[in-house]
């Protein structure tokens, strides 16, 4: 006899069968389970649109999330309503909306950058140094792969980035040696690892 899925584990199957990234489904499934346990784990099924109003309302005037947060809850619910439950859920209204700061970014001086390079080692400044001279955002950065790094042309392939869309841009000439090391010195591990019968790695999809 085999069961049904559980609730979660079908909203899992979906965001992975559309190529979201793993941020989004721990997201996803987080505001999932905090609108589930907000009505005392009523089933979302037997709820609609006053529940996903009075969760939202409850984010943006008892726990003064932000706005990109509330946001982020409401496409969470939208998800699993539309996309596993399908079910149109309609109008949601009298939403209080988080409030946006506005607020002027924090730009550091090419000295400042320099400063803090200097007291940097090892895989952080290689880390720091992409994540400046490439333009790369940290998780693009944490989750680069080899084969997407080209000395000879000096790009860089950043996979599934914002929007999961591929783009290029250039590998910086200052981080290119040290980089190089680094994959050396990884590739050494890699084979160690493999020879214990070990070497795991998450590969997408």
């Amino acid at each position: 006899m085999t069961h049904a899925p559980k609730l979660l584990d079908r909203v899992r199957e979906a965001i992975r069968a559309r190529h979201y990234s793993r941020r989004t489904e721990e997201a996803y499934v987080h505001w999932i389970r905090r609108y589930i346990v907000f009505h005392q784990k009523r089933h979302p099924s037997t709820m609609g649109a006053a529940e996903i109003s009075a969760f939202l309302t409850w984010l943006a005037v008892d726990q003064h999330v932000a706005a990109s947060t509330q946001n982020q809850a409401l496409s969470a619910l939208l998800f699993l309503y539309r996309e596993v439950l399908h079910v149109d859920v309609g109008a949601i209204e009298h939403v209080p909306r988080a409030r946006t700061p506005v607020r002027v970014p924090v730009v550091l001086s090419c000295e400042e950058v320099a400063r803090v390079m200097t007291r940097l080692t090892g895989t952080s400044w290689i880390i720091v140094a992409l994540l400046y001279g490439a333009g790369l955002r940290l998780v693009e950065c944490l989750e680069l792969r080899v084969k997407d790094i080209d000395f000879d042309r000096h790009q860089i392939v950043v996979r599934r980035g914002k929007g999961q869309k591929d783009r290029r841009t250039m590998l910086p000439a200052a981080v290119r040696d040290r980089l190089r090391a680094h994959l050396q010195v990884v590739k050494r591990q890699h084979e160690d690892d493999r020879s214990r019968g070990e070497g795991r790695v998450v590969l997408p999809f």
